[in-house]
């Protein structure tokens, strides 16, 4: 990881234009930290979390895993990635955390929902807590956020907006061949 002799981390911001809305990227070293929803409140509450958790200097700089998340992500809403092949360090509790790593188990063009997490982590009273574990997701589409939906397969909470969430699951589901 970058750091100045002052003991600031470099944190490098891109911006990344989807077919569903503009994303931020951002990495910290060798590892993506950030990929949400840019001008979104969401996105904010995220960058603030990172640098509360370590002492971020962010620039508006590229790094090679940012430019490796660029063509995934091409990849990805094109049709041809089912997935992600990107260090990542998702800034978090230790809760969250628990939360991030059981929605990388969930395979492309599958679902799960949030009970069905919570049972998976071991929490099944943790419903609501699992809730805003994953609403708190820093790095969508890579750690998918997306693929959690309610005990009635609704599509509830994507805080990236529910079209958004509905376009990356239809998406999935086209590409399921």
């Amino acid at each position: 990881m970058k750091k100045r002799d002052n003991g600031v981390q470099i944190v490098c911001i891109q911006y990344y234009h989807s077919l569903c809305g503009e994303l931020i990227l951002a990495s910290m070293g060798n590892a993506l930290c950030l990929c949400d929803w840019n001008e979104l409140p969401c996105a904010e509450q995220n960058k603030r979390r990172i640098g509360r958790y370590v002492n971020a200097d962010f620039r508006i700089a590229t790094s090679p895993v940012i430019e490796q998340a660029k063509r995934q992500l091409d990849e990805y809403f094109a049709g041809n990635r089912k997935e992600f092949h990107i260090p990542l360090h998702p800034v978090g509790t230790v809760f969250q955390l628990r939360v991030w790593r059981a929605l990388l188990d969930i395979q492309y063009g599958e679902t799960r929902s949030y009970m069905e997490i919570a049972k998976i982590i071991g929490n099944e009273k943790g419903v609501r807590a699992v809730a805003q574990a994953i609403g708190a997701n820093g790095i969508g589409i890579l750690i998918p956020c997306h693929r959690v939906i309610g005990s009635n397969r609704s599509l509830t909470g994507f805080r990236g907006g529910l079209d958004k969430k509905e376009f990356l699951l239809e998406l999935e589901r086209d590409c399921l061949c």
